[in-house]
């Protein structure tokens, strides 16, 4: 594993190659995230000299916090306002889009991914980023304010706007996929396919008639059927592959 920054780590060649396929993938700590299984599993996957595979620590990862809190750690810290992912969703889009500007990475081979939480950060950055045309989720949490976590403050306003489906105009002409259990309990895979639905809707109004935005539903696995496949991670793996023409 590599840095780029303080921020960011990659796998992959050098920088000074020049620009190379990328992806961006959200699950962990930027080091858990590359590099823990099961957690990593598209990454290796994926690895190889033709794509850089990119980084960043979710809030409430990293610094020796319980990965299975950070839940609890966003509502701890979201009680009053929704500073804490807003800020973490501008800081990785100017990141982002920084790597293009620096010529790291090309906009036509690029893609955004995420596993559980991880879906819902890439989701977001998306929407900030307009030239990010592929994004793959596992799992994905798309209703935050459906989390056990958030029962108490679900009707906030400030939490109901980071639910995803108040992104739908942002992120319909994008090429989406995701990947849910058919009883997902924590996610709810009712949330996934009504988001998904709704964003085909406004692909629609948008004279996108045929819009590549999928939701690929499996028999759930795992502990309140939110696991993710070893052959559902190599599909998405493959969906990658052939977005950025490896």
């Amino acid at each position: 594993m590599k840095s780029y920054s303080d921020t960011i780590k990659f796998l992959g060649e050098d920088l000074e190659k020049g620009a190379l396929p990328a992806l961006f993938y959200f699950a962990l700590s930027a080091e858990d995230s590359l590099l823990l299984s099961p957690f990593n599993q598209i990454v290796t996957e994926l690895q190889s000299p033709k794509i850089r595979i990119f980084s960043m620590t979710i809030p409430g990862h990293g610094n020796n916090l319980p990965k299975e809190d950070a839940i609890k750690y966003w509502k701890k810290h979201m009680q009053n306002d929704n500073s804490l992912l807003e800020t973490f969703f501008r800081a990785a889009s100017y990141e982002i889009s920084k790597l293009k500007e620096n010529g790291i990475i090309s906009p036509n081979q690029f893609a955004i991914a995420g596993l559980s939480r991880g879906a819902f950060v890439a989701m977001h950055i998306a929407a900030k980023v307009p030239w990010i045309q592929s994004i793959l989720g596992f799992a994905p949490l798309t209703k935050l304010s459906n989390a056990n976590e958030f029962a108490e403050i679900k009707t906030r306003p400030h939490i109901r706007s980071l639910d995803l489906d108040m992104q739908i105009e942002a992120l319909a002409n994008r090429s989406i996929r995701f990947y849910i259990g058919n009883r997902d309990r924590r996610v709810g895979t009712t949330h996934c396919f009504d988001l998904v639905k709704t964003l085909a809707e406004e692909a629609y109004k948008k004279r996108i008639s045929s819009s590549p935005i999928e939701l690929i539903v499996g028999p759930s696995i795992g502990y309140q059927g939110h696991g993710t496949s070893d052959e559902t991670f190599s599909d998405g793996a493959l969906w990658i592959k052939n977005k950025l023409m490896l």
